[in-house]
């Protein structure tokens, strides 16, 4: 069974000596209890339980399943039971709203802990994330009564959540939804329809699940404008808030997936079942956007954890198997082989995996203080301005890292040799986990569209410049900086770069549409890699500043100086062909006819 233990030491780094989180904390009106000594509980709590409960699950819940008898589904053996442990431990309700028995600790606790749980059971972890996602849809959405009904039972863990948007004949396009509701004259709907691919949707882990299904009225328009969104409890609250009737929402079948084996990925049928709006009629899609911005950051994570657990995996496997001899020399010469960390391309995979994952932490943690600052800030400039940065980083924390994750863990099982591709490893287990991040809460060309089309072009730049605006400020103030010239000049350069391609694309798409799309996955994988370089510069001059202190852990330091220049030289390259391939334009992708692309074979 593969081992994993939190990475506690690179999270403090991060937090406290790169992104300055106690001072953070403390310009959160709402933060007064988040000391070190409860960030560091919690931290070190979490480890334990992720550690100690999950991981122990995550091969049985991918060998055994879910599986559904006559209704319901049963979840993989343990599963309730860790549940129920981590129901009991609060952990449901860490940043809910104290108004609803929540703690009110900020958001980037949440998502610390997220990382962790995403390393040690992905498809055990589904389960609570998605109710995060729908108590913040009703906390800012539902009214008055709804938020009464439901948010004291998500974060207590008693009820879960599940969001249910896609359909047979529609993913992304979900103006095309046939989901109906019809008023029943009682205050409520009556909603009739199937959906498909719905996460969570049936478990036996709490006593009820609250869905957010997206349906039409009868009146409504078409396409997206005619959108609504409506709760849809398993069972209907009684009087008291407990547990009423059934209602008419059941599990059609599960899903048979190339992995998340653990998570029920269910059909879902609404046969009139009672649903209540949330929001205004024909708004649904923007409420939704609400719990689908926080999936997509929580699937960004998903990428991280599967990263971090296997390098630490890899790593260890690396350092004891013994095959052939360094080409340098033997490195133990009192054994008959040396171990494969002394071969050069075996440490071109694990760094490779080292300098993403350490990378993709500070990129989350940042985006992390931005949505506490969405949260609780009490200025609206500040409020905006949080906005417009979380919502520039959102797609690409969700797509970069997932496709950086799935490179990672096929890495590491690529430093297993054969071994990685048998099952008691648990190498491929990973992979198989990762190949879905890059497709749920929407694929990597949809976000890629977010950013360039939506976010970028459509603001005619003004949301990028923010945050390029932050690289060059930190560009300059240590140009004059001799230690730190190898990162910051390349990186200046690239953050001019960046501005110099979106404005090429976006004149070229004036004449073209067609070119927003053809550059769109590079300008995200562009991005990605800048970004990720901007972090990487912070962490070397937060290296070089603790080394000049002479601290005990000096080597710890030096490891982070390593591996920044490794990203530099060996990852951040990779802009290149993505900048090439960016100016190419859309010319060659669609100048073949539809009808030709199968010649030579009938389809």
């Amino acid at each position: 069974m593969p081992s994993y233990q939190a990475p506690l030491r690179d999270l403090r780094f991060a937090m406290d000596e790169v992104l300055d989180y106690p001072r953070h904390y403390a310009s959160l009106p709402q933060a007064d209890d988040v000391t070190p000594d409860v960030v560091s509980a919690i931290l070190e709590e979490g480890a334990r339980f992720t550690r100690d409960v999950l991981l122990p699950l995550n091969q049985i819940g991918d060998e055994k399943g879910c599986r559904l008898e006559r209704g319901e589904v049963l979840t993989p053996p343990g599963f309730k039971e860790a549940y129920a442990q981590y129901v009991e431990g609060g952990w449901p309700s860490l940043s809910g709203d104290p108004a609803y028995d929540g703690q009110g600790l900020p958001t980037s606790l949440g998502m610390v802990l997220s990382e962790m749980v995403c390393a040690t059971n992905l498809a055990w972890g589904m389960y609570p994330g998605l109710s995060q996602g729908a108590a913040d849809a009703l906390r800012h959405h539902g009214s008055d009564a709804q938020k009464a009904q439901y948010l004291t039972k998500l974060n207590e863990g008693t009820w879960t959540g599940s969001m249910c948007l896609t359909e047979p004949q529609c993913g992304t396009d979900l103006g095309l939804i046939k989901t109906r509701a019809r008023p029943d004259g009682e205050e409520g709907y009556r909603v009739t329809g199937t959906k498909i691919f719905i996460s969570a949707g049936e478990h036996d882990l709490a006593e009820n699940i609250v869905h957010l299904v997206l349906a039409k009225l009868p009146d409504a328009p078409e396409g997206t404008k005619g959108i609504s969104l409506f709760v849809v409890p398993k069972y209907l609250p009684d009087a008291e808030g407990g547990l009423g009737e059934r209602n008419a929402v059941s599990c059609g079948a599960l899903e048979h997936k190339m992995g998340i084996h653990g998570n029920a990925t269910c059909v879902m049928n609404f046969d009139g079942a009672r649903g209540f709006l949330v929001g205004e009629p024909h708004k649904g899609l923007a409420c939704m956007f609400t719990m689908m911005n926080v999936a997509r950051i929580g699937v960004g994570i998903q990428g991280l954890g599967l990263m971090e657990v296997s390098f630490q995996n890899a790593l260890a496997y690396a350092r004891e198997r013994l095959q052939m001899r360094a080409l340098s020399g033997a490195q133990n010469t009192d054994k008959p082989a040396d171990p494969i960390i002394s071969h050069p391309d075996v440490r071109r995979m694990l760094l490779t995996q080292k300098a993403l994952v350490e990378g993709g932490r500070m990129l989350v943690l940042h985006a992390a203080q931005l949505a506490d600052s969405v949260e609780c800030t009490t200025s609206e400039t500040e409020r905006e301005t949080a906005e417009t940065e979380l919502g520039l980083l959102t797609p690409i924390v969700k797509a970069f890292l997932t496709e950086v994750g799935f490179e990672a863990t096929n890495e590491g099982m690529q430093v297993f040799g054969g071994h990685g591709y048998i099952r008691e490893w648990g190498m491929e287990q990973y992979v198989r986990d990762a190949r879905i991040t890059r497709l749920y809460e929407g694929t990597t060309g949809i976000q890629a569209l977010d950013l360039l089309g939506r976010k970028v072009l459509m603001s005619q730049g003004e949301a990028l410049k923010p945050f390029t605006k932050q690289i060059h400020k930190f560009c300059k103030a240590h140009e004059a900086d001799d230690a730190m010239s190898e990162f910051v000049t390349p990186l200046a350069k690239l953050n001019a770069e960046w501005g110099d391609l979106t404005m090429a694309v976006g004149m070229k798409a004036m004449q073209d549409r067609e070119e927003v799309g053809a550059a769109s996955v590079d300008y995200l994988m562009y991005a990605g890699y800048v970004t990720l370089a901007y972090f990487w510069a912070r962490a070397a001059q937060a290296a070089q500043q603790a080394l000049a202190d002479d601290p005990d852990d000096a080597a710890f330091y030096r490891a982070k100086l390593d591996t920044a220049r490794f990203y530099y030289q060996r990852l951040l390259p990779r802009t290149r062909g993505h900048a090439e391939m960016i100016r190419a334009g859309s010319e060659t992708l669609m100048a073949m006819q539809a009808e030709d692309f199968g010649r030579g074979f009938d389809l």
